[in-house]
């Protein structure tokens, strides 16, 4: 039996011979070696199966992706930092350490990551620990399908880690453009690389977004109509709409470019009747909506922060809502403004052009809402609320930025450049990064009863918040100055002032993100003087963290919440009614552990290795597994688990008795 057939496409020259690749392949090979001795040596595997890889419960799921997320934010960065320390090192003329393809590639993993990996991972995440509890609900709608979505998304990481060993990735930029990513121009596994990683992970994430809408619109508590929800929730809604609206676009276009590369379809190319300009316009119509799949959750976490902090009901509630369904519906009617330099006519561009600046508006009116709940609020600055100021200010520039290149003439000038590099960090780290570590810091105790430690949290801020302004400012001035993107040199000495002002921010972010995760070592240290039961760990009585304990029990609630009102848990703690008993306890039904979703995970994560390296055997095994697989545990019926009423009783009752200690120690 040839080689061909059993590897297809893989042999010995797929390992890179890199040093740097090398190095970093061999570090991640010890730590794996290490984690699984470690495992192998606590006896730990069978927990590990039992409790996590099988597991179907919304809180550790949402663990597991802050989990991998954050691997990835690693990852991600490390990537940003080559870039920036290649350019540092090349100076006016040289030639700096990095192969010009290698730092092609560095720059599309590193778009890819952030973006699928990093920041939808730790959106998915948030949604998993706060939505139920927010609405009392015992779980999401379809537990299974929660667990498979994550396991995809694991998957599809690991794909993306693959090709550091084996192979490459793809040189093409994060969007993939054809011609460049056609068979013609990408003949190796880079492409291909990216095209499975995508579909794995925006399958779940598609499977994620029908799995909450359906979660929010069903499974409220008694009582909590759609405008007693929370802003969280309500944003957390729209961001699955428009995922439910627009990833099927992400997967036809990738798909239609699997086409094109594997079998000579001509979907995207300039003969045979097809065309490049069709794959920009789809994949943008996913493109810009991503943008606000991403912000809008960080909008509901400054949302619950801001009023948690001030000790206030958010200013404008019912204005907030309808300018997060604004944003939704505007977000999909502006993609066009991404290449207005492609000549699509003077009407067309004033149009998109118009459609961005007014997306503008119910933007604004969020940040005057956040303003004015702050306004003669009590005031608690805490590490969640630093983050929260830190993107008041870093946003807004952003957004500024945003509206100047809704000029179509403005854009011509700026395209391409450093300034389009720098507004679009300027939102997304400014808006989405600086939400997720807020909402990170403000729910860790709802996910672990401890809180990571204040001063470590509040000193990574203040690196971040000024390493950011030192990193990208300096490119809003070099893109004016005509510098484009994806340069790994340059010769023009002017530059280097401002690429070395760029280098140092780099530093100041590594160092912020070092402190992060010395709140998390120090925070886990000293968690016993942090412990909280009572659910308000923060000491504000605000949302619905009052409503259950911190950490969260893990059958979520003991009766059914009575939802009338965002605030009505708030509202009971002033008037001294707070985390109140049953009057009986009952059986809770609870989803059963099941490991189809990480079977059915694992098999499509191998069917896009397969389909990546032409191994065409494994590629029909994989998928006749996946299909067999997938009827089988739809066939399997589900063994009812229900924890006993007296369980329940015994745990809620230790609770209590935690409770009453706390406030009588308050």
């Amino acid at each position: 039996m040839s080689t061909s057939f059993l590897l297809g496409k893989l042999s010995a020259s797929a390992i890179p011979y890199d040093p740097i690749v090398l190095v970093t392949v061999g570090m991640m090979i010890l730590g794996g070696l290490a984690v699984a001795a470690g495992i192998t040596y606590f006896k730990l595997w069978g927990y590990l199966w039992k409790e996590w890889f099988t597991t179907v419960d919304h809180k550790k799921i949402g663990i597991m992706y802050f989990l991998v997320s954050i691997i990835m934010l690693l990852r991600g960065y490390a990537d940003a930092f080559m870039m920036r320390l290649q350019l540092f090192l090349a100076g006016p003329g040289g030639e700096g350490y990095l192969h010009p393809e290698h730092y092609d590639q560095i720059f599309t993993a590193h778009g890819v990551i952030m973006i699928f990996f990093v920041a939808m991972g730790l959106v998915v995440g948030m949604f998993n620990i706060t939505l139920p509890l927010q609405i009392g609900a015992r779980d999401v709608a379809f537990p299974l399908l929660n667990s498979l979505s994550f396991w995809l998304f694991a998957g599809a990481a690991g794909l993306v880690m693959a090709s550091l060993a084996l192979g490459e990735f793809a040189a093409t930029g994060w969007m993939a453009y054809p011609p460049l990513s056609g068979i013609e121009y990408s003949p190796g596994v880079g492409v291909d690389y990216y095209i499975w990683a995508i579909q794995v992970s925006g399958l779940g994430t598609l499977l994620t977004g029908v799995n909450f809408f359906v979660t929010i619109i069903k499974m409220r508590a008694p009582g909590m109509k759609l405008m007693d929800m929370p802003i969280s929730t309500w944003t957390t809604l729209c961001t699955c709409a428009l995922i439910i609206a627009t990833f099927p676009v992400l997967t036809a276009t990738i798909a239609m470019l699997t086409l094109d590369r594997y079998f000579g379809f001509h979907f995207f190319t300039n003969e045979l009747g097809g065309s490049p300009m069709l794959y920009v316009n789809l994949i943008w119509t996913w493109g810009h909506p991503e943008v606000y799949i991403l912000i809008l959750p960080a909008f509901g976490l400054y949302s619950e922060i801001v009023s948690t902090f001030s000790r206030k009901p958010i200013f404008g509630y019912k204005s907030m809502v309808y300018a997060t369904v604004a944003i939704t519906i505007l977000s999909l009617i502006v993609w066009l403004h991404h290449f207005f330099t492609m000549g699509a006519g003077a009407n067309v561009n004033a149009f998109f052009g118009i459609m961005t600046m007014i997306i503008a508006i119910p933007t604004g009116v969020k940040m005057f809402s956040w303003l004015f709940t702050m306004y003669r609020g009590q005031i608690t600055f805490a590490s969640p609320m630093y983050w929260t100021m830190g993107f008041l200010v870093t946003f807004g520039i952003g957004g500024l930025t945003g509206v100047l290149m809704a000029v179509p003439p403005a854009d011509f000038l700026v395209h391409n450049s450093l300034f389009l590099i720098a507004h679009f960090h300027n939102v997304i780290i400014g808006g989405v990064v600086f939400g997720i570590f807020a909402g990170l810091t403000f729910y860790w105790p709802k996910m672990f009863g401890w809180k990571l430690n204040e001063t470590f949290n509040k000193t990574a801020f203040w690196f971040w918040f000024f390493g950011f302004y030192f990193a990208f400012m300096p490119l809003y001035i070099l893109g004016f100055m005509g510098m484009t993107r994806r340069l790994s040199t340059y010769d023009n000495p002017e530059w280097t002032p401002y690429i070395n002002i760029a280098m140092f921010g780099a530093i100041l972010v590594l160092i912020g993100t070092i402190c992060l995760i010395l709140s998390g070592i120090v925070g886990f240290l000293k968690r016993k003087e942090t412990m909280d039961y009572t659910g308000d760990a923060w000491g504000t009585g605000r949302t619905f963290e009052w409503s259950t304990s911190s950490p969260a029990p893990f059958y979520n609630f003991a009766t059914e919440l009575n939802g009338e009102h965002q605030d009505r848990f708030w509202e009971d703690k002033q008037n001294g009614i707070a985390y109140k008993r049953p009057a009986k306890y009952e059986d809770i039904h609870m989803p059963t552990n099941r490991a189809a979703g990480f079977v059915l995970a694992m098999l499509i994560t191998i069917l896009g290795f397969a389909l990546i390296w032409h191994i065409w055997w494994l590629v029909v095994v994989s998928f006749v597994a996946t299909i067999i697989t997938f009827i089988r545990s739809s066939f399997t019926k589900e063994v009812d688990y229900y924890v006993p009423a007296a369980e329940v009783e015994r745990i809620e009752n230790e609770r209590h008795a935690l409770l009453e200690k706390h406030l009588k120690k308050d």
